[in-house]
């Protein structure tokens, strides 16, 4: 399902020279004003769909949400496919938000309620691999294929996600919190691949799961998740620190151009005056940022989420320092003989952020916040995300074009700056933390 939000995400760029041209699909062309539209709607789609989920996640259950997830995403792409006026963009754009703000919120959970602590760190991280690659993926089939048939292809992606999530059961987490005990040792033993009964029932296998499963059950009890929350599970010291330092992660990770600066890498490298031609270089760069998160995956549940993360910010400010100053300082002529340089640094920045900034904000969220609070809280996490996400998408271009491209990097350097030194004060590490808390 985050494959298939990468993909409607990285369809809009390519599309947008056809959708403002003489040949457009649309009855009349869209002009730059709709063009800003139909590129941020989908943050204010993706709010929306934070809190809608959100609050639907402890009511419907985490499985009847991962069904809801898809049917925004089919409606997207069957609104381009049927467009005769830009508000049918609109429409999509925003249901496609819906569908990847609930996909932040519901999918991190539910992988999180039913990894074992050793690969819980890797399995959420893939969250945002998928969204990577889809994003390349939607970018090259948007680019070469005609604007009807790729949302003929596109929208079976979600029907596969349907078909594929049908044999999983609910997380244990869940059903305990319901007071389906029965079901939550069903689905326990499921995701920990163990036996659930046995020929004889005395033996020692079924005695070990047996005892596994009251151990998980009375610490998730424990955690008081049958208990009504209320504003002081929110409102006491160490839970405003948990949130300040979410707060401090999520707005970190936009106000960066962890995402934003990508949108804009073709203005970027024309600034820059790389010779190399702006889709091959986004395509190129987009190819580090999966290279980077492949490395996040494969490292994060052995050197920890802490080290990766402030690595990440650490490297990915100076990278945006390295352009700035080659904005700011560097002769046309410099420039010119070394147009490949500037291809390196955003594949560097690219690369770097893509090792802790970008996939590790799920991971940490959910397993800094209490098992009690968990739905509502990341709901909340995420809905800022979402916010800061319209705000970054509004902001940057008007930095780029503005004060200008140098000013922009030394922004966002300061940025990873400021979220370095706050995050490496105070942000524990979770690797291995017992989520029944």
């Amino acid at each position: 399902m985050t494959f298939t939000h990468g993909v409607g995400v990285g369809w809009l760029a390519p599309s947008l020279p056809l959708l403002g041209s003489a040949e457009s699909p649309l009855d009349t062309p869209i002009s730059i004003d709709q063009v800003s539209w139909v590129g941020s709607l989908i943050g204010l789609g993706a709010l929306t769909g934070n809190i809608i989920f959100g609050l639907l996640l402890d009511r419907l259950g985490r499985k009847m949400c991962m069904y809801l997830l898809a049917v925004p995403n089919m409606i997207y792409w069957i609104l381009i496919y049927t467009a005769q006026d830009v508000t049918y963009l609109y429409a999509g754009r925003f249901l496609a938000g819906v569908s990847g703000g609930g996909c932040y919120v519901v999918l991190p959970i539910f992988v999180a309620e039913i990894s074992d602590n050793n690969i819980r760190g890797a399995l959420s991280s893939m969250a945002m691999m998928y969204v990577s690659i889809g994003m390349i993926v939607g970018f090259s089939l948007a680019s070469y294929l005609s604007y009807y048939l790729m949302p003929c292809i596109a929208i079976a992606f979600p029907v596969i996600y349907l078909l594929a999530i049908i044999g999983l059961s609910e997380t244990p987490q869940y059903l305990l919190r319901q007071g389906r005990d029965a079901l939550a040792e069903k689905s326990f033993y499921f995701y920990k691949n163990l036996p659930a009964s046995s020929a004889d029932n005395e033996s020692a296998h079924h005695d070990a799961a047996k005892k596994e499963f009251e151990t998980f059950r009375q610490q998730v009890l424990s955690g008081g998740v049958r208990q009504d929350v209320n504003w002081r599970d929110f409102f006491n010291w160490p839970t405003l620190k948990i949130f300040g330092l979410n707060f401090t992660l999520l707005v970190s990770n936009q106000l960066s151009g962890s995402f934003a600066l990508f949108n804009y890498t073709s203005h970027i490298f024309g600034q820059l005056q790389t010779q190399i031609e702006p889709n091959t270089c986004t395509i190129i760069v987009g190819a580090a940022q999966v290279l980077g998160i492949l490395c996040a995956v494969a490292l994060v549940d052995r050197l920890g989420r802490r080290v990766m993360l402030l690595t990440s910010m650490a490297g990915m400010g100076l990278g945006e320092l390295g352009i700035g100053l080659l904005a700011n300082l560097a002769s046309k002529e410099f420039l010119a003989g070394a147009n490949w340089l500037s291809l390196l640094l955003m594949c560097w920045v690219a690369f770097i952020a893509s090792i802790g900034v970008i996939p590790l904000i799920f991971v940490v969220v959910i397993e800094q916040l209490p098992a009690k609070i968990r739905s509502i809280g990341t709901s909340i996490c995420m809905a800022t995300l979402s916010s800061f996400i319209f705000v970054s998408l509004k902001i940057y271009p008007l930095m780029i074009f503005g004060p200008g491209l140098a000013a922009t990097m030394y922004m966002s350097a300061g940025v990873c700056a400021i979220g370095f030194t706050i995050l490496g004060l105070f942000l524990p590490e979770t690797k291995g933390k017992l989520l029944t808390h």
